[in-house]
Formats: structure tokens, sequence, C-alpha cells
């Protein structure tokens, strides 16, 4: 395979804040002010983040509808020597959101990318869990339906802490579920709103967990941190 890169455009991935704007490298911005265009999952939201930077860069849509149509203009784009910058909601392209298939693409048409360090609501949420952190294992999102009941059983079966991205009408049911399979006594922390005015963390036993959110409405996006059976709570 030739591995040599195309001498035309660039793709840079482009992490953008999960809630505190503040949170964006400088890094980010700076690419966000210089490229071409920018492809953005939700480009309402994108253009929150524009106007706080005064950044005037043209904005473009990519969502998990489209990706497949609009990944061909991107690759077209580039190869013209375009500078596209890819940007999700929030946190890192591609991580549980749409943007893998464009970087797929990318990487099979030789074209260089660069992936940009930065905001990500992964590593807060495993370090301030308490939970071991020298293994640990991303599930992402649970599937709804169809092999939703093997993933849960392959989760107890791992001996390090897992981490779960949930949305909020799902969390109890999740838990209900984990705690059939692992034991209402395991060990989880929910991380919910990471940096946003309304961060919250919620630790204890599954049965404890469920509990103190009382089947009440929970708002805004959720990390699940399941702790091994092997380890203990400091």
């Amino acid at each position: 395979m030739n591995s040599s890169k195309t001498s035309l455009g660039k793709l840079i991935i482009i992490p953008t804040p999960i809630g505190n704007l503040s949170d964006i490298t400088l890094r980010a911005l700076e690419y966000l002010k210089t490229v071409d265009v920018v492809f953005a999952e939700d480009t309402r939201q994108t253009l929150k983040l524009f106007k706080h930077y005064r950044i005037q860069t043209p904005l473009r849509s990519y969502h998990q509808y489209n990706e497949h149509f609009v990944k061909n203009q991107i690759i077209e784009r580039i190869l013209n020597g375009e500078r596209v910058g890819l940007v999700s909601d929030a946190g890192t392209p591609g991580i549980s959101d749409p943007g893998f298939l464009i970087v797929r693409e990318c990487v099979r048409n030789n074209i260089d990318l660069e992936c940009l360090p930065g905001p990500t609501a992964l590593i807060p949420a495993v370090v301030q869990s308490g939970f071991s952190c020298e293994r640990f294992i991303f599930e992402g999102f649970l599937p709804h339906k169809k092999g939703r009941k093997e993933r849960l059983n392959k989760i107890a079966s791992y001996d390090m802490t897992t981490v779960l991205y949930e949305s909020p009408h799902r969390i109890f049911k999740t838990l209900h579920e984990l705690g059939e399979v692992l034991g209402k006594d395991r060990q989880v922390c929910i991380c919910k709103e990471i940096s946003k005015i309304y961060e919250t963390t919620i630790r204890g036993t599954i049965e404890e967990v469920l509990n103190l959110l009382d089947n009440k409405p929970i708002k805004g996006e959720i990390v699940l941190i399941i702790n091994s059976s092997n380890h203990n709570l400091l």
C-alpha cells in the first residue's frame, strides 16, 4: 500500500468544548479561524462557539443522516487544495459521534489528516470517579435493542473499569439492567454535564445511585463509570 500522502489539502479534526467555552485550546481556535471551511455536526450549535470567538469561517453541515453523501464532498474539496476543519456538537468527532466515516475515507485516499488534542467527557469522568484508571474499557453507547443483552453480559466479564455514554431518558433502564447482571452492590459513578454550570457527580452502589436519583427526570449528557468487581472505592 502506498503510504505517501497527497500534497493537496488537509483534514483537521478539531475537538470543541463539551460545556464551558473556555475549555477550547488556542490551537483549535487558530485552525477554526484559518481553515477554508468547517464541517459541523450541527451548525446551530457550532455557531454559538463561532459567535463567542468571532469566527467567520464558512460552515457546512454533516451528521449521521448525510455523512455518507457529505464525505465525498469533503474528499473532493481537500483534493482541490482546501484545508477542511471537522467538528462535532461537542468533544472529539468520531468518538460516539459522526466523523469516523470521513476520517476513514481520508485514510483510504491517502489524504493528510491531523487530529488535535482537546476536550472530551471520557477522561475527566474516569479520573474523578475515583475508580482505577490504570486499565479501563470504553463501551460508548449501549445498543438500544439488538445485541444489548450480549453487551451487558460482556461488561459483566470485564476485570477493569468500564465507561459508558448514556442518554438521560435511558439511564434508569441501564442502571436496572446493570444491577441484574452485575449485582446491585456494584459501585458506579455518574458524571453529568461535565464542565457546565450544573455539573454533578454521583457515586455509590447501583442501588444507592438509583435511590438518590429517585426516578426524577434527568437532563444533560451522562458518562457512567462502572467499577471493577476486583477493586474497592477508596
